[in-house]
């Protein structure tokens, strides 16, 4: 029998003036009362009752032991109502992660709106093209774009965007519109590389993986300066779609080799695998899948 049941059974007893009701009220038999007050009383090494025939009164000792013993069960009530909380309705801080162009442009007006539905919770959007570790860096729930390796991690579908080639028209005038992937070796390519491959890129052909060595022009960690270079007549690059949908429909990018496009990138809320998952992250999810459209 653990402490916190002594300390409730010492707190009848002394509500009740006695270990009849008390146990009455703890719908348990007195003797098994009477027995957690007795070794509540030999833990502590003080007599906390005095017992008479008559009556059951505290001593001076239980009266202030009694006070703290209150303090700590309502504590604790509070601690387990907060958590009891937490899987019902949407409280707490929310940490999301999403990769910097994705997050930026679709998953920040997704949160913006979740936090707007949901007051008490607190959010941070964390934005990297690194794969994050959830548990090791404190990440609630990832929205990831690729195949997933498996794990322990639970994945709900969320979309998907093509892989797309694209380069600005005045370059394409310039240097000729590629009409298969090996006619890639005498153009300027640049290369983004947490997309794809520093060597190659791959492409499909009558359902079958092409792969196609690449020597970059130009290369960079940011998506956003890779799709800057291309804009501005640096060449060809890989793209998701996502993130040249805005450009394509300027003109200012135009999207070649579209018969040889390799299969579409799945989108993901990814979250670990847990029986108990908190509301915040459940609602999350469920606003997400309810209202975002993310097939690009």
């Amino acid at each position: 029998m653990d402490r916190f049941s002594a300390m409730k059974a010492f707190v009848a007893v002394a509500d009740m003036r006695g270990f009849a009701p008390a146990a009455q009220r703890l719908g348990v038999s007195p003797s098994v009362v009477t027995r957690l007050v007795a070794r509540l009383e030999k833990q502590l090494g003080i007599r906390l009752f005095q017992r008479t025939t008559r009556s059951v009164t505290l001593t001076d000792a239980g009266t202030r032991y009694l006070e703290r013993a209150r303090r700590i069960l309502s504590d604790l009530e509070e601690a387990d109502e907060s958590a009891a909380a937490e899987r019902t309705r949407p409280t707490g801080r929310l940490v999301v992660s999403a990769s910097a162009m994705f997050g930026r442009l679709h998953v920040s007006p997704l949160m913006c709106r979740y936090l707007n539905e949901n007051p008490d919770v607190v959010g941070e959007l964390t934005l990297s093209d690194r794969v994050v570790n959830l548990i090791d860096d404190g990440i609630d729930l990832a929205v990831r774009i690729g195949h997933l390796a498996d794990s322990s991690l639970i994945a709900r579908p969320a979309g998907t965007t093509r892989r797309v080639l694209v380069a600005s028209p005045t370059y394409l005038e310039r240097c000729g519109v590629p009409a298969t992937p090996l006619e890639l070796a005498r153009h300027q390519t640049i290369q983004f590389r947490p997309l794809a491959s520093v060597t190659d890129w791959s492409f499909s052909e009558d359902g079958r993986e092409v792969r196609v060595a690449i020597a970059s022009h130009y290369s960079t960690n940011s998506a956003d300066a890779a799709l800057w270079h291309a804009e501005h007549d640096g060449g060809l690059t890989f793209a998701l779609s996502y993130q040249v949908v805005d450009a394509v429909q300027a003109g200012r990018l135009r999207i070649v080799l579209e018969a040889f496009e390799p299969a579409p990138l799945p989108i993901h809320f990814v979250y670990p695998s847990s029986r108990l998952l908190s509301a915040k992250v459940r609602t999350f999810v469920e606003l997400g899948t309810a209202t975002c459209d993310w097939r690009f």
